[in-house]
């Protein structure tokens, strides 16, 4: 099964991703401070300081999501309830990433862009929805005679609607 590499190396790729995050935001907010640009009049300092937070809201955005790639890969099992909305907002912003990037800053940076959204949509494709009742479908028991209504008696007693015939259809 391709489940625990694709967690994997989509682990790796965000990982390396949030430090590169950082990193080009933490350039960013130094030449911003270093040549006290501004922009329509903000102080350069609150646009510095917005840079880095951006920088590191992000970096640990990812590394939340690498995270819960790499307890998926570990385990073997799939994404809950919080988990799976996470993941899937980290695709839908690759997705913008990838379509601002093309424009900004070339087509190598879409490329990695897509490279990951599809990274992360394999993983939660491959992670899939289990079923509540543990991987059974709803007739299997009774298919294979360990469900209900099996064994001495099974069947005896007052018909219901479901058993009472075509003519009850």
């Amino acid at each position: 099964m391709v489940r625990r590499p694709v967690g994997w190396v989509a682990a790796i790729v965000l990982l390396a991703e949030a430090v590169g995050f950082v990193f080009v935001n933490g350039l960013m907010a130094t030449v911003v401070d270093n040549q006290q640009m501004s922009l329509a009049g903000l102080d350069p300092d609150a646009m510095s300081n917005g840079a880095w937070a951006a920088g590191i809201a992000l970096g640990l955005y990812l590394v939340v999501c690498a995270a819960l790639l790499v307890r998926a890969a570990l385990t073997d099992r799939g994404f809950g309830r919080v988990a799976r909305p996470v993941l899937i907002g980290c695709a839908v912003l690759h997705g913008v990433l990838g379509a601002l990037a093309v424009g900004l800053v070339g087509w190598t940076a879409f490329l990695f862009m897509m490279v990951v959204l599809a990274l992360l949509v394999l993983a939660l494709v491959a992670y899939g929805e289990r079923p509540k009742d543990g991987g059974h479908t709803p007739g299997a028991g009774a298919a294979t005679g360990t469900g209900a209504g099996t064994g001495a008696g099974a069947g005896t007693g007052a018909a219901g609607p479901a058993e009472a015939g075509p003519s009850a259809a």
